[in-house]
């Protein structure tokens, strides 16, 4: 069975960030901008810690009425945004993905440039 993935990356701002995707490679968990490399892997750590718990995924909606869900950490800061879906049962769904996809130990490091050698 497929199973998502981490990817780490560096904002042009020189900040980490790392998005959550499903097999079929769609994003489906944003996190905020880390300042080091070192807080992001945490911040991974702790989604891939917190997502089977259905009990800390809260769902919202935008100003625009989209709803949307973010996913908290025990101690209720939120680690991790969804994108905006056009209806609660699609959100839903969207959160069973990252349920399902957010325990994955697959991590990512794009936040490199890669050199290739000659």
């Amino acid at each position: 069975m497929a199973i998502g993935h981490y990817e780490l990356k560096k904002a042009k701002n020189g900040q980490y960030y790392f998005n959550l995707k499903a097999s079929n490679g769609e994003i489906i968990l944003t996190s905020e901008m880390y300042v080091s490399k070192a807080s992001a892997k945490n911040g991974i750590a702790s989604v891939q810690t917190h997502s089977p718990h259905e009990a800390l995924f809260e769902l919202k909606h935008s100003t625009s009425k989209q709803p949307y869900f973010v996913l908290k950490a025990k101690n209720h800061q939120v680690i991790g945004v969804s994108e905006m879906y056009n209806s609660e049962s699609a959100a839903r769904n969207g959160r069973q993905s990252v349920i399902k996809n957010g325990s994955t130990s697959d991590v990512r490091d794009l936040s490199e440039p890669i050199h290739d050698s000659i």
